[in-house]
């Protein structure tokens, strides 16, 4: 597909930028980190230009506190580097350079250029693609190189005034998302943006352009092209930001989940709006709720529950096939994950984690003898306990095993030992069975 019917549309840059000075806008120094200041003047001190760069200047704009302040300049790379002491240079695809302060970063990227390869470029494209772009310009064609006009705002430290080419600040006071450039372009330039659109509409709670939000669909199979490590990134700025139910749904209204989790979408098409939509929604309005409240968040908890309903299918798949509960859940277990790395690459320090919290879950059904204590002693108790509570919420789980749990991990020894007295006959009976079994199988031939 070519370009889109409203390419005539398409944000271009004036001829001159709207320069609104310190008096007409509400970004102050007061806000900015005191690191990306001094990252600033320093630049400046040494004849660069330097300027305060996209979410930092939307944000404040916004009336939110920014989470990274980042830095546009002339200086080459090599150049900031001889600054500070401090700073690294990161990056093949777009060169960069990282100036640590503690635990605190400046990211200070070169202005970079949208023009034709010359001899000292170092620009590669692959059927429309950009695989390395360390082209570099001045602050005119830096704007190019954004991706939307929100981003796409430069406070100037010279004379605090901020440099808007795009009609940014319009698109702020709208609530609108807008992509520069056009867009089937852009989106083939880096399939990723088509994410980036989901996750900013999401977090800012803006509206997609209609020239922005035209080609999600027909180019989202872009995505499949896309090395697998670098969408586990972007799944997490997704999904542990504290906008994860938004991103879900903007996710899926554009066919772009399926990308990521074909295993899942295509379980939950099967039954919509079943338990499985339900615990996916349940677990990220969750995980939005934690970050809200400045907890902490796990990946592994996250792929657990949104790979549950697919593990679920695999597991009643593999019981059909002779094997008990709980070999049968290990297989399906193995399966989800080996298939869902393919697509989304899940360090394996967290599909371990995963995979432990999904073991769990028949194990709380199993309360008679040692069997709770030792459930209770395991490092990922909490998030096993956590996810169980998730299911029951939604029906997938019951309701008494979670209420159970919960009186024995507050209860004394006296009290736990009461409530397994409460449990049934053929609860203590199939716990005494299992002992003796485990019994024979251990004692050696004479």
């Amino acid at each position: 597909m070519s370009s889109s019917p409203e390419a005539d549309n398409v944000i271009r840059l004036p001829v001159a930028p709207r320069i609104i000075p310190r008096a007409e806008h509400s970004v102050s120094r007061s806000q900015i980190s005191e690191y990306a200041l001094k990252v600033m003047y320093r630049l400046r001190a040494a004849g660069y230009k330097a300027y305060m760069v996209g979410g930092g200047v939307r944000d404040i704009l916004l009336g939110r506190q920014p989470k990274d302040f980042d830095v546009a300049t002339d200086a080459r790379p090599e150049q900031v580097r001889e600054l500070f002491r401090n700073c690294r240079l990161i990056g093949r695809r777009f060169r960069l350079a990282h100036v640590h302060f503690g635990a605190e970063i400046i990211e200070v990227a070169t202005f970079r250029a949208h023009h034709e390869v010359g001899e000292d470029d170092d620009r590669v494209v692959e059927d429309g693609r950009i695989l390395r772009d360390n082209v570099y310009g001045d602050i005119d064609d830096d704007v190019w190189r954004r991706d939307f006009t929100v981003n796409a705002l430069y406070y100037n430290i010279e004379d605090f005034s901020i440099v808007d080419y795009v009609g940014a600040l319009e698109d702020i006071r709208n609530a609108r998302l807008r992509l520069i450039g056009e867009p089937w372009a852009r989106y083939r330039e880096d399939p990723v943006r088509m994410l980036r659109a989901a996750r900013f509409a999401a977090k800012l709670g803006f509206t997609l352009h209609a020239d922005t939000e035209a080609p999600l669909t027909a180019l989202a199979g872009l995505l499949d092209d896309i090395p697998p490590a670098r969408l586990f990134d972007e799944v997490l700025k997704l999904f542990l930001s504290g906008h994860a139910v938004q991103s879900l749904h903007c996710l899926r209204r554009y066919g772009l989940f399926a990308r990521l989790f074909p295993q899942v979408e295509e379980r939950l098409n099967a039954d919509p709006p079943g338990v499985g939509e339900q615990l996916i929604v349940a677990a990220l309005t969750n995980t939005d709720e934690r970050v809200a409240a400045g907890k902490s968040v796990t990946p592994a908890f996250l792929f657990a529950a949104l790979l549950w309903p697919r593990l679920e299918t695999e597991w009643h798949h593999a019981l059909g096939s002779g094997l008990d509960e709980m070999d049968a859940l290990a297989l399906a277990a193995d399966n989800v994950i080996s298939q869902q790395v393919a697509r989304v690459a899940i360090p394996r320090r967290f599909t371990q984690l995963t995979r432990e919290i999904w073991l769990m879950q028949p194990r709380f059904r199993q309360r008679a003898g040692k069997r709770p204590e030792r459930l209770l002693s395991l490092p990922r108790f909490r998030a096993g306990f956590d996810l169980l509570g998730l299911r029951a919420a939604v029906g997938d789980a019951d309701a008494g095993l979670v209420a159970w749990w919960e009186q024995f991990q507050l209860a004394e020894p006296e009290a736990r030992a009461a409530l397994q007295q409460g449990l049934g006959e053929g609860e203590r009976a199939a716990g005494t069975q299992k002992r003796r079994r485990r019994s024979r199988r251990r004692r050696k031939p004479e």
